[in-house]
């Protein structure tokens, strides 16, 4: 029996999850007003940020099993405002507030400032269909 190679880390999701985020963002603020690809956007971005919040626990596994403990519960605090930070863009998705949702994301990309992404990528859109999707996890 052949040995299952995993290529994906979640290191490597949350890398690309944020730089997909970091690019939902940037078409956000071109937007002018709300529409159905806006809603993608915003839960695209909610998803996104639940697998981000996902993804901490198991990078952290390892290093528990070595008994890094320090080094564990300092990258879970380092990564601990992931969860508020979703909960708080569902309220304000919920009630529709755009304009709360602007601010959070600005707060984001704050968040994400060192992540460079060329406007010439090949992410493509990731946020087409995340609400039908966001609809059916919710």
């Amino acid at each position: 029996m052949t040995r299952i190679i995993k290529n994906s880390t979640p290191g490597k999701e949350r890398n690309h999850l944020s730089k997909a985020i970091v690019v939902t963002i940037r078409e956000f603020m071109r937007q002018t007003e709300p529409d159905n690809n806006t809603r993608d956007m915003i839960a695209f971005i909610i998803l996104a940020l639940r697998e981000i919040g996902d993804g901490i626990d198991k990078s952290v596994i390892a290093w528990e099993k070595r008994g890094y403990w320090v080094k564990a519960d300092k990258y879970r605090m380092e990564w601990a405002w992931v969860m508020p930070f979703e909960q708080d863009l569902i309220r304000y998705f919920k009630s529709d507030d755009w304009g709360q949702i602007a601010g959070k994301l600005v707060d984001l990309m704050g968040r994400f400032s060192s992540i460079k992404v060329s406007d010439k990528h090949r992410m493509g859109k990731p946020w087409v269909g995340a609400y039908k999707e966001y609809l059916s996890v919710k």
